[in-house]
């Protein structure tokens, strides 16, 4: 049972050294006890009081990973219900399923989809995680050949789905060092599927019927001494899996209660509606699997899951910013405008899109504002004549263009004349909406 930040406070030093980051003990007691912070952060603490904090240390959801290297995959992890406690750090996975009964030639198509679905947002990478390779056919060399063929094809890390350990231990002969998540172990297998995942240092799925059992089993797995868990209930639908998931992430959190303490895994497919498949994978992207694992490569589904995941996921206070540099937009030669305007990723884009719907060649020097937009940054002294002056000196863009003239966002056009005084140059104002940019491009004049 979880202990009382009352019962951690008179564990610890009790020294109030702030070097945890807290004002006082009490303070680091509370936190731990609500799985915020680890005991690591605490220099002082001694061992006996590590012991016995151990279990208060650790997360209400254990962090799992899958894979290894630059595709790693980080599961749970998360300590809140909500967005609004605290930021959510571990993006849902996704995952497409591949069964061994596909020809050959099928089964390459599809892995060559897999690899097609990675697209760029607000100049941000999204992509499928992982491949999830479904032992179907009743030849079990038929799933040792496709594991072998989807290790050849794909970068990506695999799931692989039996609950049959003698094939399972068969695929890990040959996948085993790219630490696969081993997706079987139920009530009949799990202590033969819980000793391959100790041997090979894999994850687990343990799967069951209902919520009562899937705490039974992961008692019995954890008790084994393996404690890299992934939580399976199948869901007939949306519904279901919403349930389900919620029960799991609140007896987790707000209970504590340790069987439930680890990554939920969803599976959605078997024929069914694509889209239905999508809304049943949109919900327990917002509530609260950490891997959705579907049986398609249509882009019109993958592609606004992805995008879902990274709007939940994406850092309110962190603003998505794209690098502070001089981009060459179309093909502009030494007489191009010059425009500045911050490194916001929406507003970048917008006046990108803009400036190539113009069709005149750009030089876009864009100014380092962590991420805010033009007046949000001007009004917080971080998009003013100096920082413009020194971002248009660092970059260089005045070795591109034999002329000495810059336009400015209108909305900021009260930083023109001590622009002018710094930099040198002549500055033009420009338009306040990067919607009137093509008009104002096409009859830009250089002096």
């Amino acid at each position: 049972m979880a202990l009382t930040g009352l019962q951690i406070f008179k564990l610890l030093p009790k020294t109030n050294c702030r070097e945890c980051g807290f004002a006082t003990c009490m303070a680091f007691a509370m936190a731990l006890a609500a799985g915020k912070v680890s005991l690591d952060a605490c220099p002082h603490a001694s061992d006996d009081a590590r012991a016995t904090l151990g279990a208060a240390a650790e997360p209400p959801v254990r962090l799992v990973a899958v894979g290894q290297g630059e595709y790693a995959v980080e599961l749970g992890g998360e300590v809140v219900l909500f967005r609004h406690e605290k930021t959510f750090y571990h993006p849902t996975a996704l995952a497409i399923e591949v069964r061994d009964d596909l020809p050959e030639a099928e089964l390459k198509e599809r892995l060559s989809r897999i690899q097609t679905l990675s697209f760029e947002r607000v100049g941000i990478t999204m992509r499928v995680n992982l491949v999830a390779v479904r032992h179907a056919h009743s030849d079990p060399a038929f799933f040792i050949k496709t594991v072998e063929l989807v290790q050849a094809h794909s970068p990506l890390p695999i799931a692989l789905v039996t609950q049959d350990p003698a094939v399972i231990r068969a695929a890990l002969a040959i996948a085993g060092s790219r630490r696969p998540l081993l997706w079987g172990a139920t009530e009949t297998n799990w202590q033969e599927m819980t000793a391959l995942a100790k041997e090979y240092g894999c994850p687990l799925v343990v799967a069951a019927g209902d919520l009562a059992g899937l705490a039974s089993l992961t008692e019995q797995v954890t008790s084994s001494g393996h404690k890299d868990i992934v939580l399976h209930v199948p869901a007939a639908g949306a519904g279901d899996a919403l349930r389900t998931a919620t029960a799991i992430r609140r007896m987790a959190i707000k209970k504590r209660f340790r069987p439930f303490g680890f990554p939920i895994l969803a599976s959605f497919g078997d024929g069914r509606d694509a889209y239905l498949v999508a809304l049943a994978a949109a919900t327990c992207i917002a509530k609260y699997a950490s891997l959705v694992v579907l049986d398609t490569v249509d882009p019109a589904v993958v592609l606004p899951l992805l995008t879902l995941r990274q709007d939940i996921y994406t850092d309110p206070q962190k603003p998505i910013q794209v690098q502070a540099t001089c981009y060459s937009i179309g093909n502009p030669g030494p007489n191009a405008p010059v425009l500045v305007t911050t490194n916001f990723s929406l507003t970048y884009f917008s006046v990108v899109n803009e400036i190539e719907a113009s069709r005149v060649g750009t030089y876009l020097v864009t100014v380092d504002t962590d991420g805010t937009s033009v007046l949000t940054a001007w009004a917080s002294g971080k998009f003013g004549p100096e920082q413009i002056a020194e971002a248009m000196e660092r970059t260089g863009v005045g070795e591109k263009v034999k002329h000495r003239q810059v336009v400015i966002p209108g909305y900021v056009a009260m930083l023109s004349g001590r622009l002018e005084e710094l930099s040198g140059w002549n500055v033009r104002v420009g338009p306040r909406e990067a919607a009137a940019l093509p008009g104002f491009l096409r009859s830009y004049v250089t002096n």
